[in-house]
């Protein structure tokens, strides 16, 4: 795989949606090793969204669909220093999603807000209310979706977008939303199933998941200047194989280039192994306003996933390795070692993950996962190697009166080995009540 330079690639999820960048509130944790905050390669490029598909066109009133997604947070993390962060919030968002008016415009709105409950001022930091344990509501997506052509959208508007370095990141009380101008499509290639997707487009500004305001994609990446990020790449994808390179180009700041390959290996009916391949560039353009002038980095990673039974087995390995840490400002961090709390992006460093999941079968809805990260020194001096060791537990309503409702604990302990020997704990409980009609 090679990652293009220059100016490559962004896609959309969708409208108010819980996206498949995680183990998602309704679905188990045997379902996918992908962390929260993250989004895989392979979904990416989703012209139709997760879950705002229309299933039929009768109309673009009949078609219209609202969603409102209540979620109430608990967040508690003691820092290697001692100090604590600490907060309870409740809110999370409403939106509507129009049918589309002549077969080919479609209009969506979304609202966000994260309200205090409980957290003194000096236990701020939790990220799930805004600096000083203070609360917002901000309208996270206006825009306008034009159907071009069957299978080729052009997105205007405030939105929510799903790409490995520029996505929702919701591991929060509320997602990352973008200002932007896409274009995405899907092309099919032949009678085998063969497709591929693709998109381009500039991002002009991001509302970070704990902020109400919109900056522009340069200052919020830490450089001194107004900047947005030009972007466009493509996935093909055949059966149980998939392959696709995207690029991030924000002139005078930073280029962040991802390319991605995953298979599937059926050798036999029930004994199917995973694998995935990652490579990360990373490097300074133009003025160099936010990394030295000619510091370039990069990060490797495989994964190896085993499903058995209700069971998902899996190990994977990163390293980074160049002039400094990657860079990760508009998203979660998609590197296969990146969890909980660590990302394990730092100069030089090299992690290894071991994960289990399980969708325990006597409860309906109930699943659980444990995974550890051994992470060896990072170059730079004063920084010190972590070991992590995460504990998952999630319940889902199957069906009934309470479908839609979602509650997951999810705590986490950094050993680091060195410095001032404190370990680091990290702890989240979460509710989440989806109801659309």
């Amino acid at each position: 795989m090679v990652v293009a330079g220059g100016m490559l690639a962004l896609s959309v999820g969708t409208a108010s949606t819980v996206s498949g960048q995680q183990p998602v509130e309704d679905e188990g944790a045997a379902a996918s090793s992908t962390e929260q905050g993250q989004t895989p390669l392979d979904e990416s490029f989703d012209w139709r969204g997760r879950e705002w598909r229309l299933q039929k066109r009768k109309g673009a009133l009949e078609d219209t669909e609202f969603k409102l997604h209540s979620r109430t947070y608990y967040f508690y993390r003691e820092k290697y220093d001692g100090s604590i962060s600490e907060a309870l919030a409740t809110g999370g968002w409403a939106g509507v999603k129009t049918g589309y008016f002549l077969d080919h415009v479609s209009f969506g709105v979304t609202a966000y807000t994260s309200q205090h409950l409980s957290g003194d001022d000096d236990r701020d930091g939790s990220l799930i209310l805004a600096s000083g344990q203070e609360g917002y509501t901000v309208l996270g997506e206006a825009y306008v979706d034009l159907r071009l052509v069957e299978k080729f959208h052009l997105y205007v508007g405030r939105k929510e977008y799903d790409t490995p370095f520029i996505n929702r990141n919701d591991s929060r009380m509320t997602p990352n939303t973008f200002e932007a101008i896409t274009l995405q499509g899907t092309t099919d290639l032949g009678s085998e199933g063969a497709t591929l997707k693709y998109g381009l487009g500039y991002v002009d500004a991001i509302k970070d998941r704990n902020s109400d305001d919109f900056v522009s994609m340069g200052r919020d990446a830490g450089a001194d200047a107004d900047r947005g990020v030009y972007t466009a790449g493509a996935l093909y994808k055949k059966g149980d194989f998939s392959v696709g390179a995207i690029d991030y180009y924000c002139p005078d700041v930073i280029n962040i280039g991802y390319a991605e390959a995953k298979l599937e290996v059926a050798i036999s009916e029930k004994l199917k192994p995973r694998f995935a391949v990652q490579f990360i560039d990373q490097r300074s353009v133009g003025d160099d306003l936010l990394l030295e002038d000619g510091d370039s980095s990069q990060q490797f990673g495989i994964k190896a996933e085993l499903p058995v039974g209700g069971a998902l087995f899996t190990a994977a390995y990163t390293n980074i390795f160049g002039d400094g840490a990657i860079q990760s400002p508009w998203s979660g961090y998609p590197g296969y070692t990146a969890v909980q709390v660590e990302d394990y992006n730092r100069d030089g460093e090299d992690a290894l993950m071991l994960r289990a999941a399980y969708d325990i079968p006597w409860v309906k809805g109930l699943s659980a996962y444990a995974l550890w990260v051994h992470g060896l020194d990072p170059d730079p001096a004063g920084l010190y190697a972590r070991d992590e060791y995460d504990l998952n537990l999630q319940w889902t309503a199957p069906k009934g009166v309470l479908k839609g409702l979602s509650l997951r604990l999810r705590y986490a302990v950094v050993d680091e080995r060195g410095g001032t020997g404190d370990d680091l704990t990290d702890l989240r409980v979460i509710c989440n009540y989806t109801y659309t009609f």
